[in-house]
């Protein structure tokens, strides 16, 4: 079997989609299945909608000899590798781990609400209309829809396709993760508390609510928040620091906080999206409101002053994190895959 990934991103780009892209072409052809990636990062520097033109071409051109086109999202690349695999007559399938509308919406278009009100809303800016409608399509023409939680396939369901149809295409496969041999960990004043956060400058982030807090702490505590770097380096500082935050309003499946439970590292995270699904409070790691500062505050003294609890909820997540296994998750997709050809 050959498939063909569409991806938005790819190493040494950051993200989800980067990650799951290099797992599934290193660890996939050990399952019988090749796997040719086509990075819409080889396009991105070509005008709009030129751009999109130029990676349908590609993605046409390696579909043609596939037997399956998995796309990584639902509109950049989701929507020209769906023209693909229609014109070489394929079976496409669509990975989502987010709901893109939203997400522009939120750093273009003037969007406000969260993610759980806006899938309830008709009135939205043209534009962001325009994304919803495009990922609804795309959606309802893939044979299946992949999602890595079932917070997500809740949203996927709600675009407007809230019909038996859709749903039963929504299928649950939880996203895994395969720590790199070598991290680059930083030298660190070992006399501060060490608050670390990672992750892309979007406004649903809340990286700036996270260096209020501890600025109210700044003789006794530190912050690093690991944006815009090399994976190895980002989770360097997960692991170096004394607590990981993940202070987002939405998150679909966290890949990164699945990173830094597998590290070891307590973790502090918002009861939001995806998050609830991995972490019990005051288990295996703890929860707070998303955009509470106080509550942030207290989870961070909480972590701060009784180093031993946070251990051991860190070592009850790393136990928890072993059913996130990246052969596990191979296994699973390969089977899948190979029963849709």
């Amino acid at each position: 079997m050959k498939l063909l990934i569409a991806t938005p991103l790819y190493p040494p780009e950051i993200g989800g989609p980067a990650t799951y892209a290099k797992l599934l072409e290193e660890g996939l052809p050990e399952k019988g299945i090749e796997v040719e990636v086509v990075k819409f990062g080889d396009v991105r520097h070509l005008p709009k909608f030129i751009r999109h033109y130029a990676y349908y071409r590609r993605v046409l051109r390696v579909a043609r000899v596939a037997d399956m086109v998995l796309a990584l999202d639902p509109v950049s690349v989701g929507l020209p590798a769906m023209w693909a695999s229609k014109k070489a007559g394929k079976p496409f399938v669509v990975k989502v781990v987010g709901d893109y509308a939203w997400e522009q919406g939120q750093q273009r278009f003037g969007v406000t609400q969260s993610l759980d009100e806006f899938v309830k809303t008709k009135e939205v800016p043209f534009t962001v209309r325009v994304f919803r409608r495009i990922q609804t399509y795309v959606a309802r023409s893939a044979v299946k829809v992949i999602v890595p939680s079932e917070y997500l396939k809740g949203i996927v369901s709600a675009w407007g396709i809230k019909d038996d149809k859709i749903i039963d295409k929504i299928i649950v496969f939880n996203n895994a993760v395969n720590i790199p041999e070598h991290l680059i960990i930083p030298e660190r004043d070992t006399s501060k508390f060490l608050i670390v956060s990672a992750g892309r400058r979007v406004p649903w982030k809340g990286f700036e609510a996270i260096e209020r807090v501890v600025k109210l702490h700044d003789d006794n505590w530190a912050v690093h928040i690991a944006s815009g770097v090399s994976r190895e380096e980002a989770l360097g500082w997960i692991q170096a620091a004394d607590v990981f935050v993940l202070n987002s309003s939405y998150e679909g499946f966290p890949h990164v906080l699945v990173e830094a439970m597998t590290l070891g590292t307590p973790v502090v995270v918002t009861r939001a999206g995806g998050n609830t699904a991995l972490v019990t409070h005051g288990e295996t790691g703890l929860l707070v409101p998303p955009g509470d500062d106080a509550a942030l505050e207290a989870a961070l003294m909480n972590v701060a002053n009784d180093p031993d609890s946070a251990q051991e909820r860190a070592r009850a997540a790393q136990k928890r994190m072993q059913d996130f296994s990246l052969q596990h998750m191979l296994d699973v997709t390969a089977g899948f895959l190979k029963s849709l050809v």
